[in-house]
């Protein structure tokens, strides 16, 4: 097994590249292990290999032993503002150890993420991580600033700090029950330079401030981010607090707002139009179709109760303001966790599930994403047959302000949560995304060869929500038209009949020698493959968490896979 084709070759990392994550091997074992990462690798003196490395990644698992990667790293480290993330892993794979950078470098997540890959333990030593407490600088939404290290002890010895948040900004729910006792420590919730960290003091900034910013066409962006800066010192606003920039739709790309280094959101001059500013300008209704781009955009995307917290400040090229959110703007993440094993989740299904601060799901897919979670979050799990409630439940979260993940085997989008959540979700109410996965019918697929080679069907047998009838029109479709067909949900105790009858209705427009796979558990715990043909597939052996795969006419079996060729008659394509 090979790195993934997204990650840059250790040539390319050697010749100055950036890369996120690097592993670094000395020894052919720890070459192999490092092979079954998603990393590309370095292989030769690690001595060397790190020096040459170390500013240039966010992260480096080194396979070596603890005492040597220490006294490689030693002269190296600076701070832990600076410092990548390092995991080491010894020569068997047994152990993914976070070495430095635990929560601000993210090696915890990496220790994790590595041990999940190769079927280690990871060991993680940072105290909140081992006493189930939050960690104040890893809290979803919210930039730690002042000293942490300090308040984390007082929180390790028992003690609650004082919570002084004089705008009630809501938190996560995790660290609103470590928090609000009588001392030591102290932990303030603001968006004022003012609010400034001292001694055993935390200032949490919360992403409460929106600058709406009015441009002119090639506007320069020293001008514009000078005249930001200009605006939040005058108010005695943070920098660290400024969630986003908003803007006219006609600007949305304009070099001078990407330069200012967050995220862009944008409205067309109908809707800046339609929100009440203090300083409306006839000319530049005029110009642009709505009498105020900078105070409307501040306050549109600041949400319901926003106020205005900067009015507009004029430069030769651009106009700023800035806004204040009542609450935070909620996010919803539809996740496909994939098939199972941590292997097949993706980068971005990871950070959707450890950046929320509400996780949904049923129960044994929470099970499956275990290792993504933490104390500061809020867990709500089910039991199957309520998709619906908890469709509704994530959406009104996210309505609250509250950033959530909503997470499902598989592709959300197939069979599974994404539909509902959409459906769920008011228009506008929340940031919404929806985070795909390895379906079962891929990971099945993969684990059978390559029988989706040409057109295929999928196709659920379940009919609690569909009409059987429906169910058969379609499996007829399928036969006739000659498609390997993946069947979902084919067998459960209490619907014992409807494989049987599905296959005999793919028979009619097969042979009984047709190719079937029977994948059972893919890619977890208990994973059974089994290829058979049509005439002798044993329904009985069939659960509820198999995917059975029905060959088309052109389907084969070569070398113990089943294969369904691209062409027919032809040679390869490239």
């Amino acid at each position: 097994m090979t790195p993934g084709p997204q990650a840059p070759d250790a040539a390319a990392v050697e010749a100055g590249r950036r890369a996120e994550v690097v592993s670094v091997t000395v020894t052919e074992a720890g070459r192999a292990l490092a092979a079954r990462l998603p990393y590309p690798a370095v292989h030769g003196r690690a001595a060397d290999a790190v020096p040459r490395l170390w500013g240039q990644v966010d992260g480096l698992v080194l396979f070596l032993a603890v005492g040597a990667a220490t006294r490689i790293l030693g002269p190296l480290l600076s701070s832990k503002h600076d410092d990548p993330a390092v995991v080491c892993v010894d020569e068997a794979g047994r152990f993914a150890v976070a070495l430095c950078g635990g929560h601000r470098a993210g090696a915890n997540s990496l220790a994790r993420r590595v041990a999940g890959l190769l079927g280690a333990t990871e060991v993680v030593t940072t105290g909140t991580d081992r006493a189930g407490l939050p960690a104040l600088d890893e809290l979803p939404g919210l930039a730690a600033e002042g000293d942490v290290a300090g308040v984390a002890r007082a929180m390790l010895d028992g003690h609650r700090p004082r919570l002084e948040n004089p705008r009630s900004w809501p938190l996560p729910p995790g660290l609103e029950a470590a928090l609000g006792g009588p001392g030591p420590g102290r932990v303030v919730v603001s968006d004022e330079a003012s609010a400034a960290p001292g001694p055993a003091t935390v200032v949490l900034r919360p992403p409460s401030l929106v600058a709406g910013v009015g441009a002119s066409t090639g506007a320069d962006p020293e001008e514009v981010a000078g005249l930001l800066d200009r605006a939040l010192a005058a108010a005695g606003l943070a920098q660290a607090s400024l969630a986003e920039v908003a803007t006219l739709d006609r600007r949305r790309r304009d070099p001078a707002l990407a330069a200012l280094g967050r995220p862009v959101r944008a409205f067309s001059a109908a809707e800046l139009a339609s929100v009440a500013v203090p300083h409306p300008s006839p000319a530049v209704d005029r110009a642009v179709g709505t009498p105020s781009v900078a105070e409307a955009a501040a306050l549109a995307a600041a949400g319901p109760g926003a106020q205005l917290a900067v009015p507009k400040l004029k430069g030769e090229g651009a106009t700023v303001a800035v806004a204040r959110r009542a609450r935070p703007r909620g996010s919803l993440s539809v996740v496909g966790l994939g098939p199972g094993h941590p292997r097949h989740r993706t980068p971005a299904a990871e950070a959707a599930v450890r950046h929320a601060e509400v996780v949904v799901g049923y129960s044994r897919y929470l099970e499956m994403c275990a290792d993504l979670l933490g104390p500061h979050q809020e867990v709500l799990g089910g039991p199957l047959g309520e998709e619906a409630a908890r469709a509704a439940l994530a959406a009104s979260r996210a309505a609250e302000g509250r950033r959530v993940a909503v997470v499902s085997s598989g592709d959300p989008g197939v069979y599974a949560m994404a539909s509902l959540v959409i459906e769920a979700c008011p228009p506008g109410a929340c940031e919404l995304e929806v985070v795909p996965g390895v379906s079962a019918s891929l990971a099945c697929a993969a684990l059978l060869g390559a029988p989706l080679g040409q057109d295929h069907a999928v196709i659920s047998l379940s009919d609690h929500l569909v009409a059987w009838g429906a169910i058969e029109q379609r499996l007829r479709a399928a036969a006739q038209a000659d498609l390997v067909v993946a069947l979902y949900n084919p067998r459960s105790s209490q619907r014992t009949w409807q494989l049987p009858r599905a296959l005999e209705l793919l028979g009619t427009h097969r042979s009984p020698s047709t190719p079937v796979g029977l994948v059972t558990n893919a890619s977890r715990e208990g994973q059974q493959v089994v290829i058979t043909s049509l005439g002798e597939v044993d329904a009985s052996a069939v659960t509820m968490d198999t995917c059975v795969v029905v060959g088309a006419s052109t389907t084969k079996v070569v070398g113990g896979r089943m294969v369904t060729p691209r062409g027919q008659g032809e040679g390869p394509r490239w």
